[in-house]
Parts: structure tokens; sequence; C-alpha cells
């Protein structure tokens, strides 16, 4: 496909790439030096959702700060170790803008006409689109773990976030417990009230959820994905993947593929 190759006065001041679910196998090199040709000659490119992917692969995101939706972080972020990428609203690093998508396509948007125009014209904009504020790029994507998980204790959500935190080389009931000052017996106590199952298996399912999103999302193969999710083998990992989610990592890209063509 040809892309268009505007000039002087019809020269766009911003190209945005609006972009939805399966954006890794996109793959058109004519769409990707379309980008870098003009984004070297001054136009402003961003990305919506994951347009930042296409960005990336693009070569326009290197050592760039960015935002993509939080459930393609964690296959964003390995394939394009180089790019900045952060779980903010929007980024905007120079003339890349990126944003998570949804809402926050509105508040970049609402953020670039304050800069160019005055707070008048940013409240008229959002009484016209029902919103009473403008958030800023480091609010959250995600609910706060209080809420999105319904937890309480303060304890417990701080060894969550531990976890969360330490994927990959995943720490030891006894560093955990450490960290946050309780007895092994008093975590396991709290998480089987609290979680309705041990610490290590709440941890064990937080890493495989994460594994679930690079096998959907990325083209890493399966062993790399289990290093990735702190598995010391890739039987270790398929095991544990199949007992949670009835198939093994292998089933799950071909079940996604067969969902995504269908």
């Amino acid at each position: 496909k040809r892309w268009p190759c505007w000039a002087g006065p019809d020269r766009p001041n911003m190209a945005i790439v609006c972009s939805g679910i399966n954006v890794e196998r996109y793959q058109n090199k004519s769409a990707f030096a379309w980008l870098r040709e003009e984004y070297n000659r001054g136009v402003a490119v961003g990305g919506l959702c994951t347009g930042a992917h296409i960005l990336a692969a693009a070569g326009l995101l290197s050592n760039k700060r960015c935002a993509i939706h939080w459930e393609n972080l964690p296959g964003f972020s390995e394939a394009f170790p180089k790019a900045n990428v952060f779980a903010d609203l929007f980024e905007i690093d120079q003339n890349i803008y990126t944003c998570a998508g949804g809402t926050a396509a509105l508040d970049m948007m609402l953020k670039l006409i304050g800069d160019d125009f005055d707070e008048n014209l940013v409240n008229r904009v959002c009484e016209q689109v029902l919103t009473d504020r403008v958030r800023s790029p480091t609010d959250r994507q995600r609910l706060p773990l209080r809420a999105r998980l319904g937890v309480q204790n303060s304890k417990v959500l701080t060894i969550i976030e531990l976890m969360e935190a330490n994927l990959s080389e995943p720490l030891s009931l006894i560093e955990i417990a450490d960290h946050v000052d309780l007895s092994r017996r008093q975590i396991e106590r709290l998480f089987r009230t609290e979680m309705g199952r041990s610490p290590a298996r709440y941890y064990l399912e937080i890493r495989l959820d994460r594994a679930r999103h690079l096998l959907i999302q990325s083209s890493m193969p399966v062993v790399e994905v289990a290093v990735a999710c702190g598995f010391v083998s890739a039987s270790h990992f398929s095991k544990c993947y199949r007992e949670l989610y009835a198939r093994s990592p292998q089933q799950e890209r071909v079940d996604r593929k067969q969902l995504l063509a269908a």
C-alpha cells in the first residue's frame, strides 16, 4: 500500500495511530516507514491504546517515555525493552504522544487543548463531553488494589504489591515476612482469611496470569515466558499452567489465534 506524502500546507500537524487487539501481528513496513518519515519531517506522532506498539515497531520509541493499556504492558515491555513504558494514563515525550486508550484519550486531548488555548476552552469541552475534571498523566489506569480486590487489610495489600513487583524473581515467604514484619504463620493465616488461599498459591496465580498475558500478546518462546514469570523450567511452567487453565501454554496460543481468526 502506498502511503500519502503530504507537503507544504497540506502536511498534518499530528498523525495518530488508533490500535486495538492483536496488534503484535501487524507488520506493515510501509506504514512504519511512513510514520518515521512524517516524524522526521516534524510531524507529531501518537498512539491510542496499543498504538504505542506500532510506534515502537516503527523504531520511534527507543529511550522515549510512552503509555499503553495495562493489559498490554507486560508483552510490550518484553518486545520493546528500549522503550520507557509506564502504566500512566498518557505520556508526552517531545513530539510523541501516547495514551492507554479508553477515556485516557480524552484526558490527553484536553491536555493538548489546554497547552494550545486556555483553561476556559478546556472547561467548555469538559462540559460538552460530560466530564468534571482533567486527570493528570500519572493518575492510575486501574483501580487501587483495595478496591480491585475488595481487601481492607493493609498488610495483605502490601504483600500483594510486593508479589506483583517481583514476578520474574519471586520472593520467598521468609523475605516477604521480613518486609512486612510478620511471621510466616501470620501471613498464612491472613491470606487464608482475606484471599481464601495460601500466599504461595496466590503468588503462583498472579505469575501465571502474567504468563497468560505474555502468551497472548507476544511471540516470546514459551521457555522465555516461563523465565520472565519466575519459573525454573518450561516443563514446570507448563504443568502449573495446565493445572490452573486446563490447557497448555501452547494450546493457549492456538486457541487465541483461532478466536481472532473467527
